[in-house]
């Protein structure tokens, strides 16, 4: 399959039964996307405003959005490692690696195990990582509009109805946070080891912040950061736990100058056109 500014839509097998379900689109550098908890839909818009700069890889984690979860697999190392036997599998290089929320401990752990193939890490609002007196709100008891409250600066402008599903939309949804309390250990969502790794890590990392999260406040996400050998953090003002979807310039922005502006990545490189 050749990679072109049309998405496109594939089903990749791995090793231990696993399939993913990867959006591709766009040409030049690889850009991994790690969607959240809200799923592979709370990611797209964002996706396709990086296709303008390079080449986006964005997979739905198996159980999300519908997908098939095999049993046994049900842990973020999980998800890290065989995003990591993507990158091989298709011989990327240079990747930049962005990682949303639950999607952000994936990308810590993917750079924690094996950084060879990552050039940038960016994580946004991302979990994983536990940090005195810091709590991460537990929001499989939340209704629909109390975790609006919470992941927003203005949730009157992102408010729910869940009354107007469809059943699909709610089986959908459903799955999702089922799928996210398994892999995430629910409720702590948190590795008590990942931390104390970070040191290991010397890729180039920002992370990123909503200065009105109230699911994981700020504070937590300065302590991420400091965990990292070699980290910055970036706090976006009127902005809660979704900056793709409240702040979406502001956070392209942010990507932009800290990941592609000097990319020294060779344009139309190794990578997805193997796909």
């Amino acid at each position: 399959m050749t990679l072109s500014n049309t998405p496109q839509t594939k089903l990749e097998t791995f090793p231990d039964n696993v399939t993913l379900h990867l959006e591709q689109e766009g040409t030049g550098r690889a850009i991994l996307i790690l969607h959240g908890g809200a799923g592979p839909a709370s990611v797209k818009a964002f996706a396709n405003t990086m296709a303008q700069y390079g080449r986006v890889i964005t997979p739905t984690h198996p159980g999300f959005g519908g997908t098939p979860r095999p049993e046994h697999f049900a842990a973020v190392e999980d998800l890290a490692l065989t995003y990591l036997s993507l990158l091989e599998r298709f011989e990327l290089s240079e990747v930049l690696v962005i990682g949303f929320s639950i999607g952000g401990w994936i990308a810590a752990q993917m750079a924690v195990l094996d950084a060879s193939r990552i050039d940038r890490v960016i994580l946004v609002n991302a979990v994983g990582v536990q940090v005195e007196g810091e709590t991460i709100a537990d929001v499989f008891t939340l209704a629909p509009q109390e975790l609006s409250a919470l992941s927003f600066h203005d949730p009157a402008k992102f408010s729910i109805d869940p009354t107007r599903f469809t059943p699909e939309q709610k089986a959908q949804m459903a799955g999702n946070f089922r799928t996210l309390a398994i892999y995430g250990n629910a409720p702590e969502m948190s590795d008590v080891k990942l931390r104390s790794r970070l040191a290991s890590v010397s890729t180039p990392t920002l992370v990123v912040w909503g200065a009105s999260d109230r699911i994981a406040k700020p504070s937590y996400g300065r302590a991420f950061a400091a965990a990292f050998a070699n980290a910055k953090f970036e706090l976006i003002e009127n902005c809660g736990h979704l900056p793709q979807i409240e702040q979406p310039d502001t956070l392209t922005r942010l990507v932009v100058d800290f990941a592609l502006t000097h990319d020294t990545a060779a344009p139309g490189g190794p990578g997805l056109n193997c796909l």
